[in-house]
């Protein structure tokens, strides 16, 4: 049985990575059960496109814009307090940003692309609304990650990529950073009523690859008839987010609705603790 088109009503949802693939179809359902929707977005023209498109579709007229290039610190920055000033209290946020890039390609702040949208924006815009979550508690963080972490390390030599860059490689290291957050806020938020969660949800038909070359982009072409569609590919995510069903469950993986095992090293608290500390420095958050 879906949920109710009031489910979600009076809760403040803040999705990022909402005008296509997963992060849309998330906010989509969202606003389905009622909820104030906030749609993290890079292109406010675009922001504004979609914003009408899922008003249409589930006639809930309660959306809003945060607009914030999540390749650039300052500009998740800009992007959090706007947010902030219109919303004290927040109760769902999903990070779903993802993106892949088959060249090296820096910042405006000289860090590398995969690993601030991917990790760092993750990261940064979490603890930026973390007071705003803690208002809003029982809240929930939803993030969006994948599989391929089993497949990597954290490469503290050489973070940036500067010598030596692989786009798998770092894409692979991103993901698993995004275990070792999870888990690592999820020790430090116990108690504040604050949840935290991590899913992954396979091959999904989204952008993410889309006109990029290489072995990467090759597989992703050959695959893409077998993935799944946005709206499947969101379905843990939105449960996660909306589910009375786990209300109060933190620190945990799951794919398709059922908790998983991630790898051993995205399970290691010194690793953890090291990349925390990596990552507030190139933020500039004092923590």
């Amino acid at each position: 049985m879906p949920p109710s088109p009031d489910a979600m009503k009076g809760k403040v949802c803040l999705v990022t990575g909402a005008t296509s693939g997963i992060g849309k179809a998330t906010a989509m359902a969202l606003a389905a059960q009622g909820a104030t929707v906030v749609l993290g977005c890079r292109n406010r023209e675009k922001g504004e496109a979609v914003k009408q498109e899922i008003t249409r579709a589930t006639g809930n007229s309660l959306l809003d814009l945060m607009v914030a290039d999540l390749a650039s610190i300052e500009s998740t920055k800009k992007g959090a307090a706007d947010f902030l000033a219109r919303y004290p209290k927040l109760h769902v946020l999903v990070n779903q940003a993802g993106l892949y890039l088959n060249e090296r390609v820096v910042t405006p702040e000289g860090l590398e692309t995969i690993f601030v949208v991917n990790h760092l924006s993750y990261f940064l815009l979490t603890h930026l609304v973390l007071d705003a979550l803690k208002a809003g508690a029982p809240s929930r963080i939803v993030n969006g990650s994948g599989g391929i972490e089993a497949a990597a390390k954290i490469d503290f030599d050489d973070l940036q990529g500067e010598k030596k860059f692989g786009p798998f490689k770092a894409l692979a290291q991103s993901k698993l950073g995004n275990f070792l957050f999870t888990y690592e806020l999820a020790r430090r938020l116990e108690g504040t009523g604050v949840a935290i969660n991590i899913m992954q949800p396979g091959g999904v038909k989204t952008e993410l690859g889309k006109g990029q070359g290489g072995a990467f982009g090759f597989l992703m072409r050959m695959m893409r008839p077998l993935f799944s569609t946005p709206e499947q590919g969101a379905d843990t995510l939105v449960w996660l987010a909306s589910s009375p069903e786990v209300e109060g469950v933190t620190g945990k993986y799951f794919v398709k609705r059922k908790e998983a095992k991630s790898s051993a090293r995205s399970h290691d608290k010194e690793l953890a603790a090291r990349l925390w500390k990596v990552s507030a420095d190139l933020c500039g958050l004092k923590l």
